[in-house]
């Protein structure tokens, strides 16, 4: 290398040809201004990343990022927002459906604006969300295009950023495992979740009746005001009233997120040959089933992975969805609380913060 740089100049006559000597500190010199100048091309951005599975407080750690050049059909984003899901921290702790390749930058949604684009269809100035997975607990991240979805103009970044999971987790509930009739009642634990929200919104919009069971009795009425009918403890009062309400076991519809013997009241209280479905477990208990469900009333026992549906439904169905589902967050008819935003410097204080008691609304960073 330095002898070919050392005879980078020749100056050809009709007969001869003079080669000029640099000397070697020269070629040191100019060496090291070229890469300065790479360096400040490619300006630095930071990303959380993690080498070892683990309690999210003890592993992660930011890091310097240098933004990925797009390949052909790629896209590099910027990130505007991303929320701290508990996929991500169970992605972290080694406990989700899916291991990532290690050393990984957690981060299964967000919002960002195109910055560079080497695909067709997308433009710098755009914002899009990430329908796959996409390591966006990061300022930037690069991505194939055929990832991403192209939101409204006007929509908020912030709701943007949690476009992906939990509306669509929602829409699924609602309309994916049996075609519900105006008037008809769903049942749904977890019920002041993000999901839980979610829910009550759409059934509202959708003339279907809801029965939310939630931790604390205050937040009824925050709950009330998006458009939920019944709201009660998730208890043995709470089931009670329930089944008062409803007239006996008569709901379509159960959406479970905690598991063990909330999960177990929510069954109790479907129709015969209704369908049970399981989208979450914050409980961490497992579901038992009682024989005589199965047997005499013949419900139907299903698990929702949002994830999953993202991957083998047709593009054209998934697109469709979540441009309804844009369209709903950009005009404020579907909305979900945010309790905090961060840096991603500020990390730990946004784990921290995931863990306050009585908590209202989702943690995101905003790199």
């Amino acid at each position: 290398m330095r002898a070919t740089l050392r005879t980078i100049f020749a100056a050809r006559s009709s007969r001869k040809c003079v080669t000029l000597l640099i000397p070697t500190w020269l070629v040191r010199f100019i060496c090291h201004i070229a890469r300065m100048n790479s360096a400040a091309a490619q300006p630095l951005g930071q990303q959380l990343i993690f080498q070892q599975t683990g309690q999210p407080k003890d592993v992660l750690t930011l890091s310097p990022l240098v933004p990925q050049a797009p390949a052909p059909g790629e896209v590099l984003v910027r990130i505007l927002a991303a929320p701290l899901n508990p996929a991500d921290l169970n992605t972290i702790e080694g406990t989700y459906g899916v291991k990532p390749a290690l050393p990984a930058v957690p981060g299964v949604e967000g919002c960002g604006v195109v910055e560079t684009s080497n695909a067709p269809g997308f433009q710098p100035g755009e914002r899009v969300i990430f329908l796959r997975r996409a390591a966006t607990w990061a300022t930037h991240t690069t991505v194939a295009a055929d990832s991403l979805f192209k939101l409204p103009p006007s929509i908020d970044p912030v709701q943007a950023a949690m476009l992906k999971v939990n509306p669509a987790t929602a829409w699924r509930l609602l309309h994916g495992f049996a075609t519900l009739n105006h008037g008809d009642y769903i049942v749904q634990n977890l019920g002041n979740s993000a999901v839980g929200r979610c829910v009550i919104q759409l059934a509202r919009d959708l003339g279907i009746r809801t029965v939310s069971f939630v931790r604390r009795a205050e937040v009824a009425a925050e709950l009330h005001q998006l458009g939920a009918e019944h709201v009660f403890t998730d208890d043995e009062e709470g089931f009670s009233a329930a089944k008062t309400v409803l007239g006996g076991a008569t709901a379509a519809l159960a959406f479970n997120a905690v598991g063990g013997d909330s999960a177990l009241r929510l069954m109790k209280l479907l129709r015969e040959s209704a369908t049970h479905i399981t989208y979450g477990a914050m409980g961490r208990k497992p579901l038992t089933i009682p024989n005589g469900l199965l047997i005499f009333r013949d419900i139907r026992v299903r698990g929702l992975w949002v994830t999953r549906w993202v991957e083998n439904a047709p593009a054209a169905e998934v697109h469709a969805i979540y441009q309804n589902l844009a369209e709903l967050v950009a005009t404020g008819q579907l909305v979900q609380p945010v309790a905090a935003t961060f840096p991603l410097a500020a990390f730990q204080d946004a784990l921290e913060r995931l863990d306050a008691p009585a908590r209202a609304g989702k943690v995101l960073f905003t790199p």
